[in-house]
């Protein structure tokens, strides 16, 4: 069981950041948010984020979730908007959604009110009902959508009642789905924790107060410090639940992906929340996108289970 990242795994995580870089810039977060860029998705299509766990007979690239949650860190660090986790976990399932050529979301019928990010959007919706996965049309299900989304980047719509769909899945294979998609936006969590760390940890090395830098100031650097051991933290417990999930002998999936989403969604909302406070009066200003960070942060920590759901879970387990 490894849980350092090995140089092919590393050059994965430097090829995402790349295309990160180059097709969604920090500057591009303070622009007016719009529909679904198509061309980013398929890029990000044939990079293979989609398809990384995919089987290579059907086309994939056949690596391992190890890997997956080092990419998806880094599209938590670079704030890609759309549905990253719903397409990737609906590859073996919807043909297109593995190039990128087709956007699927998620549902839960159990959650009320049916939120629907995306949906103006999408091409395939898939829905959890309990233990089985369905396949309903997006275009088919009324949705409202809502005025002021907490996320400007993820638009959300409000289903009027549950969709109806054809079976796709059931069992073992749902229960593995609901898993992954609860380790993924961990590792989403994870990459937003060190975006903000990174930003506020330059802002307070850049801003003065009497003559020196605020970051030289001992409550400053124990703000910091205290961002850096969670997300620390977070990520070790991400990467280790990845490699369970790849070696169910070394330790209990379910139990090591509760501790992870549980640790990367305090690590996420936490350090936002102190980034904001970290830039002063600026951090509170739509011209800082640490705000975008926190918002972020929220939403995900509300996806495939709270911080309360995934405790109880972890409680029960040990």
């Amino acid at each position: 069981m490894h849980l350092l990242p090995t140089p092919e795994q590393r050059e994965l995580r430097s090829a995402v950041r790349a295309i990160c870089e180059s097709e969604f810039p920090a500057e591009r977060l303070g622009a007016e948010a719009s529909t679904l860029d198509r061309g980013l998705w398929r890029r990000l299509g044939e990079m293979g984020l989609f398809a990384l766990r995919l089987p290579e007979v059907d086309g994939g690239v056949g690596l391992g979730t190890a890997e997956a949650v080092l990419a998806f860190e880094e599209l938590g660090r670079a704030l890609v908007p759309g549905p990253l986790v719903a397409t990737h976990l609906a590859t073996p399932y919807l043909p297109g959604a593995a190039t990128g050529e087709r956007l699927a979301g998620i549902v839960d019928l159990r959650e009320a009110p049916l939120l629907v990010e995306h949906h103006a959007d999408l091409d395939d919706l898939l829905l959890l009902d309990g233990d089985r996965l369905l396949r309903a049309d997006p275009a088919a299900v009324p949705a409202r959508p809502v005025e002021r989304p907490l996320d400007p980047w993820t638009p959300v719509s409000v289903a009027a009642a549950p969709p109806d769909g054809e079976p796709v899945a059931q069992g073992p294979a749902v229960a593995a789905l609901r898993r992954d998609g609860a380790l993924l936006t961990a590792a989403l969590q994870v990459g937003i924790a060190a975006a903000v760390l990174d930003r506020a940890v330059r802002y307070v090395g850049e801003r003065e107060q009497f003559g020196r830098p605020v970051g030289a100031f001992q409550a400053v650097k124990h703000a910091a410090a205290d961002m850096l051991v969670r997300l620390e933290l977070a990520r070790s417990a991400v990467w280790a639940a990845a490699a369970t999930c790849d070696a169910p002998e070394a330790g209990d999936p379910d139990r090591a992906v509760a501790a992870a989403k549980l640790l990367a969604g305090e690590a996420a909302t936490k350090n936002s929340l102190a980034a904001v406070q970290l830039h002063g009066g600026m951090g509170f200003a739509w011209e800082v996108d640490v705000h975008f960070f926190l918002k972020r942060s929220w939403l995900h920590d509300t996806c495939w289970g709270d911080a309360d759901t995934h405790a109880e879970a972890l409680a029960a387990a040990l």
